[in-house]
């Protein structure tokens, strides 16, 4: 008999026997979480990495999720602004963050007796089609990625999410908030700040997927399509909020909504 996707999936979890994973809180990690605690019960351990990156909404949706489904969580804080390479922000930036986010995942298997090569995260398929250094550096470090392996893509993953009922299938994508900041310019507390309090405050006003990019003091918005309209007709009031936050100038990005967007400029220079 030819298993399904997710029977494989399910059977491959059942094989650890015990499992880490690294739990955003987002659809991808969320999903894996959710199955790997049906197959494992208490031997499946979510762990949120928090870091001055990660959003305080998405911890707390993170948090709010391992209640509701009586996940076994654990949150593992350190810092990544101590780290003077990650701060310059070079390309590499992502190759750097995973880098100590696998040694924090394997810190928190050593402590528990669990075997390094029964840590995993939510990369699927589809990260593979945008530049994803993070991807080699967990490579390197022998993170597991189940999705992959069992050939699942973003779209298998929203559409079994919803087929189980979980409110979290069409949850609108994230990204921790360094992804906000251009290549080259530094990483602070502020910048990020800044960046985190303009997306709360335009989910406020009932925009859904949208970034906040900042580029020295510039607020980059983009939106979707849907929502362009809206944010021209409400203008002042969105520029007046963005300036009150730190911001010096206020943009709307006519591309619209698009998940990397700060990785176009590896390509042009490329080019």
């Amino acid at each position: 008999m030819v298993l399904s996707k997710w029977d494989q999936l399910q059977e491959s979890i059942a094989k650890k026997g015990a499992l880490i994973i690294a739990f955003s809180g987002g659809v991808d990690s969320s999903l894996l979480v959710k199955i790997a605690h049906d197959v494992l019960g208490e031997c499946a351990l979510a762990v949120i990495l928090d870091t001055e990156t990660m959003p305080r909404g998405e911890l707390e949706h993170a948090l709010d999720l391992a209640k509701t489904f009586g996940l076994n969580c654990f949150v593992a804080k350190y810092t990544m602004l101590g780290d003077a390479q990650f701060v310059e922000n070079p390309a590499t930036r992502c190759y750097i963050c995973k880098k100590e986010s696998a040694r924090k995942l394997k810190e928190v298997a050593l402590a528990r007796g669990i075997s390094f090569d029964c840590i995993a995260d939510g990369v699927n398929l589809s990260d593979y089609e945008d530049y994803r250094p993070g991807i080699k550096a967990c490579n390197e470090e022998g993170i597991w990625h189940p999705f992959v392996e069992a050939k699942i893509t973003k779209d298998d993953i929203r559409a079994q999410a919803r087929l189980m009922g979980l409110p979290f299938w069409d949850k609108p994508s994230s990204a921790c908030l360094s992804s906000r900041i251009p290549y080259g310019e530094r990483i602070t507390k502020d910048n990020l700040r800044m960046v985190e309090e303009a997306e709360d405050y335009l989910r406020g006003l009932g925009f859904g997927q949208l970034r906040v990019r900042a580029h020295d003091g510039t607020a980059r918005i983009e939106l979707v399509d849907q929502d362009m309209q809206k944010a021209v007709m409400i203008r002042d009031e969105i520029a007046g909020r963005l300036k009150e936050i730190g911001f010096k100038y206020i943009t709307l990005d006519l591309q619209g909504f698009r998940s990397g967007s700060m990785n176009e400029v590896l390509w042009t220079s490329k080019e």
